[in-house]
């Protein structure tokens, strides 16, 4: 409906709802003077109708008061009711005509029994909580001494929506809230947009409508979906949270009527937004809420629900495809992706990322170009992917800033050329799984994951530090206490959340002390054992789907279950360094600006422990002697080393600090 006709329509609405009114005002007066059959009263009755007669056909599209009672199955009994309560807001002698009608000027409001007697086809049934006009709350009954002389009140949202003003119910605010179509959707979501468009257009009238669930981790995805499938079918959308449904059942049900009726009235449907569905009670109460709503329902969650009343069609939306995002990036840089030199294939192969972080990312890039056009736009372009993609899991996992490099790692080489390989193997992925055609011809076994065995202190943290610095990647170690849970099922839900933010995200997850959460299936003797091994089960699944590169660090290797080293491409071997190794690591402890004097490097090989203590001994030394505002010496660092001995409840011998000093 173009401008020009909605106007018209407003027009003519409001010289419909005119004469609509004006049939009920002259039944009252005719109840009043109890003079029907008069030719006065005959002939200004003739006269109203022919009113309503003329406006009914001056309307280019259904009056609101029509469609409102086709909707709702209003009788005419209760459409005169109705206005017979509208009149009293629109009109001012409503008020004195219901007076003279009751025959008392206190009683100047409708009333049922004043309905009953001066509106045609009255029926009692009218008045009844399940009826049209109060199951809907159409009319609200104030106080008083019985239901039919307590006076009416038309519910305000349906009055603005007999005049033709449209706006969201009061009640219904800051719980629901409007979503609309913003962007253009990847090819992919398109399509399961029109799936939604074609299940929908298929309904028959009267028939209940299927809900659609939107499956899957692509939160902003799934909402672009739905808003597109609502915007070609011409109505609305509005979007609820889970957490915000009433557990109590009298608010819930109460909601359920309130955004019925309003999906009817502004033409709407509704988004329930599960993905970050709460507790048990809250579950039953969204799927309670699910059954009883009717309408066109869209429900987003991560994993599929159930409902044992209404049928559910389940969609699984994924993040759009390499070359959707591809196509993605280059529509949103627009020129600058030409000087980019590959750059874009080389995030889209290390970062999953939808429409709304392309068009973020794409639009800090071009900022940060404009004020620094002399900086290279592909770095920009990556640390702006990370930041967009960076997973929120700060009550799960520590995000670990990487500082170390190669030059800081001292291990046997070996070691080092398989640390090297893991880096080709994460910098390559991409090639070898999709344009290689390994993904394509098994799913299984593309997992990404190392294990970094030894004693503590050896260097496995520090090596995961130099691979994230190495693929400019965020580095999160897991926090055990916070993934496992004693709750059945809980450690299970955590994990996902950890693998699915870290896969989206391009993260690298480091498991310390693994053996604590990958240890061995035990034997089955009660439940407790059964859902033991359930988790370890899924662990093992899950390290093999996930695509990003997972570090596991252990100091007692035989501990882990041996289905998972046969499923960890990378075993890492970090042994306790020998003296030649420790004085390499003494060589490279203190950075170029330390102020060191008469450092004796073999000597300091002879202490007998790993770098992890070396560190320790090296930064203790380093905060006495700035204590006595001196150079590091060899006697700061013989302080440094009782003290770290003492710690580890170690004899400090003879053999390792004679001739210190």
């Amino acid at each position: 409906m173009n401008a020009t006709a909605t106007h018209t329509w407003h027009e003519a609405n409001q010289q419909y709802l005119i004469a609509a009114l004006g049939v009920v005002r002259e039944a009252l007066k005719r109840h009043t003077t109890r003079l029907q059959g008069t030719a006065e009263v005959e002939e200004q009755g003739n006269t109203v109708q022919r009113a309503l007669h003329e406006a009914t056909h001056a309307m280019p599209a259904p009056s609101a008061l029509e469609t409102l009672c086709v909707a709702f199955g209003l009788s005419p009994f209760e459409r005169d009711v109705l206005l017979l309560c509208a009149g009293m807001e629109l009109e001012a002698t409503f008020a004195s005509l219901c007076a003279a009608a009751q025959g008392d000027p206190r009683r100047a409001y409708p009333t049922f029994s004043l309905a009953l007697a001066a509106l045609p086809e009255a029926h009692w049934s009218a008045l009844t909580p399940a009826a049209a006009l109060r199951r809907w709350r159409f009319i609200e009954v104030g106080p008083g001494d019985t239901l039919t002389v307590s006076p009416l009140r038309i519910d305000e949202r349906v009055l603005h929506y007999l005049t033709g003003v449209s706006h969201l119910d009061e009640r219904l605010r800051g719980l629901v809230g409007p979503l609309y179509l913003s962007d253009e959707l990847p090819p992919s979501h398109r399509a399961l947009a029109q799936r939604i468009v074609e299940l929908w257009s298929r309904v028959e009238r009267g028939s209940a409508w299927p809900v659609i669930q939107l499956c899957g981790g692509e939160y902003i995805g799934k909402r672009a979906i739905a808003a597109s499938a609502c915007t070609a079918l011409g109505i609305q959308l509005h979007a609820l949270r889970a957490a915000d449904i009433p557990v109590a059942v009298t608010e819930r049900e109460a909601l359920a009527r309130l955004w019925e009726r309003e999906a009817v009235m502004s033409s709407s449907a509704l988004l329930v937004d599960c993905d970050d569905l709460g507790n048990t009670d809250n579950t039953r109460a969204v799927l309670s809420f699910m059954e009883s709503v009717q309408g066109m329902l869209i429900v987003t969650s991560r994993e599929p629900l159930r409902t044992r009343k209404r049928l559910m069609v389940c969609l699984d939306v994924n993040k759009p495809s390499a070359a959707e995002q591809q196509t993605l990036w280059h529509k949103a840089l627009g020129p600058t992706g030409q000087k980019l030199n590959g750059q874009v294939e080389a995030v889209v192969a290390q970062f999953h990322l939808g429409l709304q972080a392309i068009h973020a990312a794409s639009a800090e890039v071009l900022a940060d170009l404009s004020q620094a056009p002399e900086e290279a736009p592909g770095s920009m372009l990556w640390e702006a992917c990370r930041a967009q993609a960076r997973p929120r899991l700060d009550d799960l996992a520590q995000r670990i800033e990487p500082a170390a490099t190669w030059d800081d790692l001292v291990l046997p080489e070996p070691q080092i050329q398989i640390l090297r390989e893991i880096a080709a193997h994460v910098r390559q992925r991409a090639k070898v799984y999709e344009t290689w055609g390994f993904a394509a011809k098994s799913a299984r076994g593309l997992g990404l994951s190392a294990l970094f065995a030894g004693p503590s202190g050896t260097g496995k943290t520090m090596a995961a530090e130099v691979l994230a610095n190495e693929l400019r990647l965020d580095l999160y170690c897991i926090d055990l206490s916070q993934v496992v849970s004693k709750y059945i099922g809980e450690t299970e839900k955590n994990l996902r959340r950890v693998f699915d933010a870290a896969e989206e995200g391009g993260a690298i997850l480091l498991f310390d002390e693994a053996d604590a959460l990958f240890g061995k299936r035990s034997e089955v003797k009660d439940s407790h054992d059964r859902y033991a091994n359930i988790e370890i089960s899924y662990l093992l699944q899950r390290m093999e789907a996930y695509r990003g590169l997972a570090i596991l660090t252990t100091n007692m290797k035989n501990a882990l279950d041996t289905a998972f080293l046969r499923r960890i491409r990378f075993i890492v071997q970090f042994p306790f360094p020998e003296a030649a190794q420790r004085a390499e690591i003494w060589r490279r402890i203190y950075p170029p600006s330390t102020p060191t004097e008469g450092l004796d490097v073999s000597k300091l090989a002879r202490l007998n422990v790993a770098g992890g203590n070396i560190r320790n001994i090296a930064l203790n030394a380093a905060f006495l002697a700035a204590d006595a505002e001196g150079r590091v010496r060899m006697t700061h660092l013989l302080r440094a080393a009782r003290s770290e001995y003492a710690k580890l409840e170690k004899p400090l011998t003879e053999a390792e600090i004679g001739g210190w000093v």
